[in-house]
């Protein structure tokens, strides 16, 4: 008897097969400036379903590794990646992942909504890159303080071109170099010092404890001035080149050797991304130049790094999440169970619809979020400004529970395959993992937006978004107007208790529920407008997300009848 093999197809065009993406760009940038990116999204799609998923299969099969001295003995520190990393380097730069919205062109045809185009980038990049996503977050967040008028012209000038660079023989990522062990997220307990040399420059000296993309050619590092006092406010971000052809200190070594002044001293053995180079790093007298002036308090420069990198860290949640269920829906359709296919079973497809629902909450967060970020740096949009203080810490903390809760779900969908590693299918949710902790845990972005709440108002853009979809919900549903109604007036009670005692134990031991609330409630109001635009899956999700997360209602017999619709 032969012995039986599952195939499993490939899912759909992750361009072509995603309605919700599709109408979405139709909306944010009208069906002129949608047509004119048609053909940059349809090559990456391309090239994500070909030559890029297998780039992805041997990045993941051929992890870093760490070589610390030559055959001779002396130190070198080198960091040895794969040829399926180096592939995914270069397609992020051909096709202009981080560059896109620094392009004047782009900017051209695009205006602000350049950064709705790169979001579309990255759905499509993100999911199977070998979380190459993650260097090209923090390029891209490096890209943006380096574009701060603060920063010196020529240091602007030295890296930003090498940051945004479309040629792959140019184009450089950037690490990030934040965390230390004593402090974590508490960046106030950081001891790395700089001090000023004579040259204009930096030497910083400290112990890095999570630096990513340990491989980059530059990283942003945080350290403190010598005598700027204690406290996270008057740290200051420093450029640290990688390598010794950027290093003035590096005469006579040989090109491509490291820099002096930083010690790799082990690559982490993490629980996924395990393809991307994750160190820790010792700082001794490092070379470094200051990206503003470091006498000025200076963290809230490196916060314009921060931003950009949570929205990307919800990008990659929405993303991840799509992916998936493009996978689980694929495999259930060729997949035979009890006489018919896995597809046609109303419980299977009420797993899968209701996965639908929550990725396409996903995706409307995070594409809200690159939306303001790009009104906020092309027209210096206040309210966009101010919208964005509490959006992207909700989006990246509401995607991120959620791509984890998605990808268990996923695994399981794949029954026994989903627990074999060489499926690949595994690494859904041990890389959907890392989305909850990078950037902020949970419990330290709700913390962060309770004081926007409490300290800058920022629940006032946030209340009236959902004032709006109120009306805008009416003529599609009663039902979800009135939810979404309650549901504010809710949380409008709710941040008037907590501004009066912002500090008290229980508005402290509440804050992630509040957070979740608002992000659930925000959700909603988004899916409604595009809804309201005359998008007939958004309506739906909107409607299957409201009862779902606002009401905690189930919604398994409708997300069965309605998953064609919805995925």
């Amino acid at each position: 008897m032969s012995r039986f093999v599952q195939p499993v197809p490939p899912p759909v065009d992750p361009y072509a097969g995603d309605g919700l993406l599709r109408s979405w760009l139709e909306r944010h940038l009208g069906p002129a400036g949608h047509a004119a990116a048609k053909g940059r999204l349809a090559d990456l799609a391309a090239d994500v379903a070909g030559p890029l998923r297998a780039a992805h299969a041997d990045a993941e099969a051929h992890p870093p590794a760490l070589v610390r001295y030559d055959p001779w003995g002396a130190r070198v520190d080198r960091i040895d990646t794969s040829a399926g990393w180096q592939e995914q380097r270069a397609a992020a730069a051909r096709h202009a992942v981080v560059a896109l919205p620094y392009l004047p062109d782009a900017r051209g045809t695009w205006g602000a909504a350049a950064r709705v185009v790169q979001h579309a980038l990255l759905h499509l990049y993100g999911p199977e890159s070998a979380t190459f996503s993650c260097p090209v977050a923090m390029a891209d967040g490096a890209a943006a303080l380096l574009s701060l008028p603060e920063v010196d012209n020529g240091v602007r000038d030295a890296w930003l071109p090498r940051l945004i660079s479309t040629d792959p023989a140019v184009a450089i990522t950037s690490g990030q170099w934040m965390t230390e062990s004593q402090g974590g997220s508490d960046l106030g307990r950081s001891s790395t010092i700089g001090r000023p040399a004579v040259d204009g420059s930096w030497r910083l000296t400290g112990e890095k404890w999570f630096c990513s993309a340990a491989d980059a050619a530059m990283a942003v590092a945080l350290a403190r001035p010598e005598g700027s006092g204690r406290g996270s406010r008057v740290l200051a971000p420093f450029l640290v080149p990688r390598y010794a052809v950027d290093s003035p200190l590096a005469h006579g070594l040989a090109p491509g050797a490291p820099a002096p002044g930083v010690t790799v001293h082990r690559l982490k053995d993490k629980l996924g991304t395990r393809a991307l180079p994750t160190a820790e790093i010792g700082l001794h007298d490092a070379y470094a130049v200051p990206l503003g002036d470091p006498a000025v308090p200076g963290l809230v420069r490196a916060m314009t790094l921060v931003v950009v990198t949570r929205v990307h860290n919800a990008a990659a949640a929405a993303g991840g999440m799509r992916r998936g269920l493009a996978y689980a829906r694929a495999y259930a359709d060729v997949r035979h169970v009890a006489g018919g296919a896995l597809s046609s079973s109303p419980l299977h497809r009420a797993t899968l619809g209701t996965l639908a629902v929550d990725a396409a909450g996903a995706f409307a967060l995070a594409g809200h979020a690159f939306a303001l970020l790009g009104r906020v740096e092309v027209g210096a949009d206040p309210e966009a400004a101010a919208e964005l203080r509490i959006v992207a810490p909700l989006a990246k903390l509401a995607t991120g529970r959620l791509a984890v809760s998605s990808a268990s779900e996923y695994v399981e969908s794949f029954g026994g395959a989903g627990y074999v590693e060489d499926t690949g299918v595994p690494r859904l949710l041990r890389d959907a993992q890392v989305l909850p902790i990078w950037e902020g845990t949970t419990n330290v972005l709700s913390l962060d937006v309770l004081r926007a709440l409490t300290r800058e108002d920022a629940g006032a853009p946030l209340l009236a978004r959902l004032a709006a979809a109120v009306d805008l919900a009416r003529p599609l549903s009663p039902v979800l107007a009135d939810t979404l109604a309650g549901a504010a007036a809710q949380l409008g009670d709710t941040i008037t208790s907590v501004t009066a005692d912002p500090g008290s134990p229980a508005v402290l031991a509440g804050a992630r529920g509040l957070a979740l609330r608002l992000a659930y409630a925000l959700t909603t109001a988004l899916l409604v407008e595009h809804a309201a635009w005359g998008d007939e899956q958004a309506a739906l999700a909107a409607r299957l997300w409201a009862r779902r997360w606002l009401r905690h209602e189930e919604i398994a017999e409708d997300a069965h009848h309605h998953l064609d619709l919805l995925c």
